[in-house]
């Protein structure tokens, strides 16, 4: 897999900015990335050192509109601690 296809893009919710406050980021990775995976990425996309990778798996769920049911896309997150000193500026100003 092709490292800068492993992040897909930043988390933006009121828990991933909570954690931003202790050097820890949330980012949606692609269904098949593993943590080194992440780790790397991360590092190379935004010169920073990784302590450590956690990962979440959303599964789909079912839901109705109307007379249809439909599944959520399924959802993995990791959420990427930094080494004291390190941080990601790509949300600073807003």
């Amino acid at each position: 897999m092709n490292t800068w296809n492993v992040i897909k893009r930043p988390l933006i919710t009121e828990k991933a900015t909570a954690l931003k406050e202790q050097g820890k980021y949330v980012f949606e990775v692609d269904e098949n990335a593993n943590r080194s995976q992440v780790k790397l990425a991360v590092e190379l996309a935004f010169n920073v050192k990784v302590d450590k990778v956690q990962m979440i798996n959303r599964p789909g769920k079912m839901k109705r509109f109307g007379g249809r049911r439909m599944i959520t896309p399924t959802l993995k997150k990791a959420v990427v601690s930094l080494v004291p000193g390190n941080k990601i500026e790509f949300f600073e100003g807003i």
